[in-house]
């Protein structure tokens, strides 16, 4: 049972994101999404060339609001 319109709008989603799918989820370019990616606006994780969005992950970022990028030194990427 979807609680919120965060839920729904991730129902039926698998477990990893790619970015077309989180540009499309969101209304975004996939040139928007990479950029909060590096940024570390996002949470995911880049393989190679790849970049993976946790389905999870993603949700309670936007669920908290957290759309900023986070302070020196706190980005995981690093």
């Amino acid at each position: 049972m979807t609680t919120n319109g965060l839920d729904a709008l991730f129902d039926g989603l698998g477990k990893t994101l790619t970015v077309p799918e989180v540009a499309s989820l969101l209304g975004m370019t996939k040139q928007g999404i990479y950029h909060w990616l590096r940024d570390g606006v996002i949470p995911g994780y880049k393989v190679g060339a790849t970049w993976f969005i946790l389905r999870d992950e993603l949700k309670e970022t936007l669920r908290a609001g957290a759309n900023s990028r986070p302070a020196e030194g706190e980005n995981k990427e690093d």
